[in-house]
């Protein structure tokens, strides 16, 4: 019986290791890291901005530690579903459609959708308005279903691209007559750029919850309810303890969390 108990206890101290081990496993965070003020490379190749922020916040509250991973945009689901990584903070909006491949925590922001033009440029009607222009979409973004389930009907021609940089670049150049985006992402990545002189919002803003969701939100498979509740609780605690608001002041001069 003592031999029984003793490598019983054996066998609990060499399990030990590997409960604190997985205890201690690292979140890992898909982002895309080419979406100012949201996430950017800094001069030294760094990840910044808002999303990376909050991530490092929600990461500390619940204790564990953030690993990134950077992937394009248009890969971030699929690479979510094949375990590249255990969640997904970045800009992703919460959408019925996205909610079929995925599970999401609560908005931790949420601001408008906006057409960018040349200055000048007038829409007295959108629809109309637009017909026969290029218009420059980050390809599988909620902007994408949206240009082409409306603006392209009536018209317009869709151009899709990897990333919003690159729709910036091409619009600047003249290949591209507007541009479908995130206000706040169009506002400091081009407009208040030398590169977006020239250039300014045009038309209303583009809320529509069918097509722009219920909030920007964090991405985990689908069916990993328990992750999800956990980062869920951890973005109400950072909102409560001032964490959240010290994130946000250090990029906006306005709630970014909207109503």
């Amino acid at each position: 019986m003592k031999k029984i108990a003793l490598l019983g206890a054996l066998a609990l101290s060499m399990l030990s290791p590997l409960v604190i081990a997985d205890e201690a496993k690292p979140l890992r965070i898909g982002i895309e890291a080419a979406y100012p003020p949201f996430a950017f490379k800094t001069p030294d190749g760094k990840i910044s901005g808002f999303d990376y922020d909050i991530g490092v916040a929600l990461c500390e509250e619940m204790k564990v530690e953030c690993k990134w991973i950077e992937q394009e945009f248009d890969g971030l689901i699929p690479a979510l579903k094949v375990r590249k990584f255990d969640a997904v903070l970045s800009s992703m909006s919460i959408t019925e459609d996205r909610k079929r491949s995925v599970d999401f925590t609560g908005k931790y922001y949420a601001t408008p959708a906006k057409l960018a033009m040349k200055e000048g440029a007038v829409l007295n009607d959108v629809k109309t308005d637009l017909k026969g222009k290029k218009i420059g979409v980050q390809r599988s973004s909620v902007y994408d279903r949206y240009a082409s389930d409306v603006f392209a009907k009536d018209g317009a021609e869709i151009v899709r691209y990897t990333s919003q940089n690159e729709i910036f670049l091409d619009l600047n150049a003249g290949r591209l007559d507007a541009t479908l985006a995130d206000s706040v992402n169009i506002a400091d990545g081009f407009l208040k750029t030398d590169a977006g002189k020239g250039f300014a919002f045009v038309g209303p803003d583009f809320t529509d919850v069918k097509y722009f969701g219920e909030g920007q939100g964090i991405a985990v498979r689908k069916g990993d309810k328990a992750l999800a509740e956990k980062i869920s609780a951890a973005i109400l605690a950072i909102r409560a303890n001032g964490k959240y608001k010290e994130v946000q002041d250090k990029y906006f001069s306005f709630d970014v969390y909207g109503n």
